[in-house]
């Protein structure tokens, strides 16, 4: 798939380096093992702040070119100080970015010029879980929607293709789409 427009899409995302690093892959699978991290330390009442400063992957040790601060909390309606977004709003927040950036390499990749790109993301929860009132109601999203507004030099369809293919790729839709072990322990 090409763009109509004569000049080459500029959407700032390095395909050429993505590219080498799959094919590289290719040739020493063990490189792409990678383990991400974030800290996380109580604040107040339901109030807590983490970071993230560092990940482990391609064989070693990597900092970030800065630490980055998120902070979570939960809404008045809940009987706490709603001082930050919710940790399940950071959740929806993570696939919107995570798709996003999708659609913007996918773009790059087929040549396709970006001239805007917004995801609105809702999650439908039925608290009745998470406060104890019904055993039976999950605690998480029993339904996520994200619909996208995407203004490009290509046809729907082009872009229809560029949403699918971020959806295929991302690994936040896989998190929250297939089941992952977690363990939780303390020290």
């Amino acid at each position: 798939m090409t763009s109509t427009s004569e000049k080459p899409a500029v959407n700032g995302v390095n395909v050429e380096a993505l590219l080498g690093a799959r094919n590289a892959l290719g040739e020493t699978p063990e490189a792409g093992k990678f383990t991400w991290r974030a800290t996380n330390e109580w604040l107040h009442g339901t109030h807590s702040r983490s970071s993230v400063a560092g990940y482990f992957g391609l064989g070693e040790e990597h900092e970030h070119k800065a630490t980055f601060g998120f902070e979570s909390d939960h809404p008045l309606v809940f009987a706490a100080e709603d001082n930050a977004a919710t940790p399940v709003e950071i959740v929806l927040v993570g696939l919107a970015s995570c798709l996003t950036a999708g659609v913007a390499a996918v773009a790059q990749n087929r040549d396709i010029q970006l001239r805007s790109v917004k995801a609105t993301v809702e999650g439908d929860m039925d608290i009745q879980g998470i406060l104890g009132a019904d055993p039976d109601i999950r605690n998480g999203f029993s339904d996520i929607r994200v619909t996208y507004d995407i203004d490009a030099d290509a046809s729907p369809n082009d872009i229809e293709a560029l949403v699918a293919q971020s959806q295929k790729r991302s690994a936040v839709f896989d998190i929250l789409t297939n089941p992952t072990n977690v363990t939780v322990q303390v020290s």
